[in-house]
């Protein structure tokens, strides 16, 4: 039996790091736009789009969180740009156990750009919208996808984020969540 096709609107921001300055401003707004209450608060750590900076060598990548990964990659590509060399950790939008990008700094949950969800819903995520440099852009393109996650994948991921993390820490976390969708 296939798994019904729907179409569904797949919502991404593309980076031109040619244009990317290293100004950080999309750090800021989306750590302020996800404080608790919204905009009380600036802290960069909580920001789900981190720039990846060398500034001797003028080089800026902008890179915003994806999704949980439970385990480590096993791939450790390097790059080579302007003659420096990176890990490909640097410019992996994952939150995963090897590292400490893309972690709420207080709880250690993870963290995924959401494109600045909100009611009302905005016309671009807030970082788009304040990319004065015009290195970041917002995209909706229409993709065929099977089936949406079921109940039981969401149990599963739910399920291991409470053994990593407490059931306590999750609770906690969820309670917040909940409290910032009604303020």
């Amino acid at each position: 039996m296939q798994a019904e096709k729907k179409k569904k609107v797949i919502k991404t921001i593309r980076i031109d790091v040619d244009k990317c300055n290293g100004c950080r401003a999309c750090e800021v707004i989306c750590s302020s736009f996800h404080a608790s209450p919204k905009y009380s608060s600036n802290n960069p750590a909580r920001s789900r789009i981190r720039v990846i900076r060398d500034p001797i060598a003028d080089i800026y990548v902008p890179v915003y969180a994806g999704e949980y990964a439970v385990a480590e990659c096993a791939g450790r590509d390097k790059y080579t740009i302007d003659g420096k060399e990176y890990d490909e950790c640097a410019f992996c939008r994952a939150s995963c156990p090897s590292r400490s990008e893309f972690k709420e700094p207080d709880s250690g949950l993870p963290l995924k750009c959401d494109m600045c969800s909100s009611d009302p819903t905005l016309e671009q995520p807030l970082c788009v919208q304040w990319c004065l440099a015009d290195a970041l852009i917002y995209e909706e393109r229409e993709e065929e996808v099977s089936e949406e996650t079921t109940v039981d994948e969401l149990e599963m991921g739910l399920d291991a984020l409470a053994n990593k993390y407490g059931l306590n820490k999750l609770n906690e976390l969820l309670a917040k969540m909940t409290a910032s969708k009604k303020g």
